[in-house]
């Protein structure tokens, strides 16, 4: 993890939308990153900014908030969620309440991102589950060509599962990486795989890369974050 000087340098503000690790150096660049279901902005994810930070200074990390909304899966429980879930077993492929709604939710933040001045080819989206979810369907049909999309233990939700009809052109070359752990008991392996595979083959396996982590569950490991690292230094600079 990074040293106490970086966390030093890394200043923080939050709100209820949102919160966010300002670059320690000269802001040139934005990460957007979206908690699973149930967490929160400031829940674990916050713990690896440090780590990006450290190898790239220039960039701006955010970490918006779902809304609050009651789960089916969860008995109606309401909780921070960006779609409804039925079920496990067709997580890609249920009626995805909410999920336009938190589509608008991160299109507006990538919005003033750019009108900031940042421009999209400096931009990065991405997010772990229910987040990683929301980051492809929403990268894959932003009019903002976005300079890479992050998926970890995810899938692409579509009810009609013609991933085709959600890739507008700016984003159909997009560099995407995702991640997922072989012996996931709740994003099974094979849902992401899925997911993956249709990609593939609609990108005719061009700019886009599953990463395997033998034996990880529904969860994270240093390797994976590796790998994310290496990401964005390969996408932001080429």
């Amino acid at each position: 993890m990074a040293s106490a000087f970086v966390r030093a340098m890394s200043s923080l503000s939050a709100s209820k939308s949102k919160v966010v690790h300002s670059a320690p150096s000269k802001h040139t660049a934005t990460l957007f990153f979206l908690h699973g279901l149930g967490d929160s902005a400031s829940g674990g994810w916050s713990e690896v900014v440090p780590l990006f930070q450290s190898r790239f200074p220039y960039l701006k990390v955010v970490l918006p908030n779902a809304p609050v909304a009651p789960v089916t899966l969860n008995g109606g429980f309401r909780m921070q969620s960006w779609h409804d879930i039925k079920s496990l077993d067709q997580i890609d492929r249920e009626d995805f309440k909410g999920l336009d709604d938190s589509r608008a939710q991160i299109d507006g933040l990538i919005a003033e991102e750019v009108a900031s001045g940042i421009p999209g080819k400096r931009i990065i989206l991405g997010g772990f589950s229910q987040g990683g979810a929301v980051s492809l369907y929403t990268g894959l049909q932003s009019k903002v060509p976005l300079a890479g999309i992050l998926a970890l233990s995810s899938y692409l939700p579509h009810t009609k599962g013609n991933f085709g009809e959600l890739v507008a052109e700016e984003n159909k070359d997009t560099p995407i990486l995702q991640c997922h752990g072989d012996a996931d008991n709740v994003v099974r392996y094979s849902i992401g795989k899925r997911t993956f595979d249709e990609l593939s083959k609609i990108r005719g396996g061009k700019n886009i890369e599953l990463k395997t982590y033998r034996g990880m569950a529904h969860q994270s490991c240093e390797e994976e974050m590796r790998d994310v690292a290496d990401f964005i230094g390969k996408v932001l600079e080429a």
